[in-house]
């Protein structure tokens, strides 16, 4: 008698473990889910040196979701939220997606930045789970049917940068300092040198850096002074161009600064004399001076909410939530869905709407992922960002 208990309990258990391994494994741990609510998750750093990214991004996307929540829902539904931090690193990213997807996720919204998100969306891809990142700008980011962006395309920052330079002529004779081991800032330099050729401007130094060795810049500073560039061009991200811009005042020189959206949050960095900032302008979609009322309103909650001002990353991680509602309201989207039907459904309700955002307005998708609004230049001027016509 004990032996045929002993035998039931274990075939009781195997059972049990076939069952929960077969819930696993339907769309990536939907078996933990509340079938009456969405699971988005997002991933980007919150430590590390790109953590300022990370947590507007995370900030952002809270923001939106609790006031989605609040007015109803998505078609009726609440939206269940959690956040991974990646550190910026590709494995990490992985890591943190296996994480979410084990939580529950069906959609994401991520990652931050274009290395970890060139990694992740090879398994969002093979998931077919939709993935909309706001700030991952390299072309590979969003190079399957499954991936959509928020934000400008590398190649589109470096042509809509050289584009104003020669339009407003602000100067012929320019010098690039980028990484070239990051693929963001040599995707943007590649297209901006292209464009600047074909409009006559010349580029009198191009000078990089890698990633060993980002904290002396006494070299590519001397060679852009020597060839007389009369206007650097910077597609790096705000914590480099920080420390060329302290070693350019030292250096005695002194042009004209133009960079890209990662230039974004230079003004609030610990340690950094924000003068050395004044006159540089840069791409943004976003800035938190706009006096329009959206934005304002925007501004007033997120600090409220945070006690921090927003740059675009949150900007642009907010308007991704709201576009994700305004898809799934359009392709009656209900959390019973599969992660693959989910997907199908919004990579053609994607390209189906249009909607006025924080980072732009009439903004719609193509299907290969791109977005099409216009850029904003800004210049800082007095300690802030004023928008340039």
């Amino acid at each position: 008698m004990k032996m045929l208990k002993k035998a039931a309990s274990v075939a009781l258990a195997a059972a049990l473990v076939i069952s929960m391994a077969a819930c696993g494994s339907d769309n990536g741990g939907s078996g933990s889910r509340d079938a009456d609510k969405f699971y988005i998750g997002g991933i980007g750093p919150t430590t590390g040196d790109n953590a300022i990214y990370g947590t507007a991004v995370k900030n952002g996307i809270q923001l939106a979701v609790d006031e989605i929540n609040e007015a109803g829902g998505i078609n009726g539904y609440q939206i269940e939220y959690s956040f991974e931090d990646d550190q910026s690193d590709a494995e990490k990213s992985v890591n943190a997606y296996n994480t979410l997807k084990d939580w529950g996720m069906q959609m994401l919204v991520g990652t931050v930045t274009s290395t970890p998100c060139v990694a992740v969306v090879e398994e969002t891809h093979a998931d077919n789970m939709f993935q909309f990142t706001p700030s991952a700008t390299a072309v590979e980011s969003i190079q399957y049917d499954n991936a959509f962006r928020m934000c400008f395309s590398d190649p589109d920052q470096g042509k809509a940068s050289a584009d104003y330079i020669s339009e407003n002529g602000i100067a012929t004779k320019i010098a690039v300092i980028y990484n070239s081991s990051d693929t963001y800032s040599t995707g943007i330099r590649q297209k901006f040198e292209e464009e600047a050729e074909s409009l006559g401007l010349d580029i009198v130094a191009s000078e990089a850096f890698t990633a060993d060795s980002k904290t002396d810049f006494s070299v590519q500073i001397q060679k852009a002074k020597d060839a007389g560039a009369e206007l650097v061009f910077l597609p790096i991200y705000y914590q480099e161009a920080s420390l060329i811009l302290a070693q350019a005042n030292n250096a005695g020189f002194d042009p004209i600064w133009f960079g890209v959206d990662g230039m974004d949050g230079i003004l609030n960095l610990d340690g950094f004399d924000a003068s050395l900032a004044e006159g540089l302008m840069f791409l943004t979609p976003f800035t938190a001076d706009s006096e329009d009322e959206k934005t304002q309103t925007f501004v007033a909650d997120y600090e409220a909410a945070f006690g921090d001002t927003p740059i675009q990353f949150a900007a642009d991680a907010y308007d991704c939530l709201y576009v994700m509602k305004e898809a799934m309201e359009k392709a009656d989207v209900t959390p019973d869905m599969s992660i693959s039907d989910i997907c199908d459904a919004l990579k053609t309700s994607m390209t189906e709407i249009t909607i006025d955002g924080l980072t732009g307005t009439q903004i719609s998708w193509t299907s290969d992922g791109e977005p099409s609004k216009d850029p904003i230049v800004v210049q800082v001027e007095g300690g802030k960002y004023k928008v340039l016509e």
